[in-house]
């Protein structure tokens, strides 16, 4: 018997670029003072140049984002924090300070690999609703018309910050990657969706008390690193940082729920400030 050719809907064309949000890719340098003295003055002169240049987030070639800030304590000297829609676009800043004039002197520490993303946890405007009656306010009140209105004007610009983020005129940077539990009787997957959705509704209001003191940033990295988020904080201050990391400690679905990689603190810099108070 003859059978209908299988048929499908079209798939889009294969690409490396994001249809929706950016890669981004937080990188981490050492400089190692022994090869820096190796190099001679003209060749170390003319790679500031290039780096500075490489690094500017105004050159016309520049990814979408692109920040330099130095970091605090033994673990790295430099970070470079980098987003675009195109990942060759981001890796080719990689590999020209790789083999820029100072390339031989700038030692990879760490890097870190995601994409921006709106998460499954941001409520719909519907869920926003639903929460309003479960917390007691009638749906026929003036109150809860305004509150419902209010957020619908809000939520596309939360969106627009969490896919496009602007980095803030802030001087103090932290970066973490993260987890969510899967140990026995702490196991994050196997709670029920409603469950982690008001874990995080929680969470999410401790970090709200901390709006116009720090900006966050959380990138998604299942499948693109070793850990399932990267959260990079901007602070108006160094104290807010400090303030809350262990303000949010205390909600559920962190108390109980989440695992840190290493902390990365640094203060940010025009690549040309970075160049010189490194000394290179």
């Amino acid at each position: 018997m003859n059978r209908p050719p299988h048929t499908s809907a079209p798939q889009p064309d294969p690409t490396t670029n994001m249809t929706e949000g950016w890669h981004c890719l937080h990188l981490y340098y050492r400089v190692d003072q022994g090869v820096l003295n190796q190099i001679d003055q003209s060749t170390r002169a003319a790679g500031r140049e290039e780096l500075a240049a490489l690094l500017d987030p105004d050159h016309e070639d520049a990814p979408i984002r692109i920040q330099t800030s130095i970091v605090s304590g033994h673990k790295a000297d430099l970070q470079v924090l980098i987003m675009d829609t195109d990942p060759i676009k981001i890796d080719s800043i990689q590999q020209a300070i790789r083999s820029c004039g100072l390339g031989p002197a700038l030692i990879p520490t760490y890097s870190f690999v995601s994409i921006t993303e709106i998460s499954e946890y941001v409520p719909t405007l519907e869920q926003y609703a639903a929460k309003l009656k479960q917390e007691g306010t009638d749906p026929e009140s003036p109150a809860f018309q305004a509150k419902l209105k209010a957020y619908e004007g809000r939520l596309p610009a939360m969106n627009q910050q969490r896919i496009y983020p602007e980095f803030p005129d802030f001087p103090v940077c932290t970066f973490y990657p993260m987890n969510k539990s899967r140990v026995p009787g702490a196991n994050w997957y196997m709670e029920q969706f409603s469950n982690r959705y008001s874990m995080m509704a929680e969470h999410g209001l401790s970090g709200m008390k901390f709006a116009g003191r720090v900006v966050q940033v959380i990138t998604a990295s299942t499948g693109f690193d070793d850990w399932e988020w990267g959260v990079t904080l901007w602070g108006r201050a160094p104290e807010p940082i400090k303030e809350i990391v262990y303000t949010m400690r205390f909600d559920k679905a962190s108390a109980k729920y989440a695992e840190f990689g290493p902390f990365y603190l640094s203060y940010i810099m025009s690549p040309q400030e970075a160049i010189a108070h490194l000394k290179l």
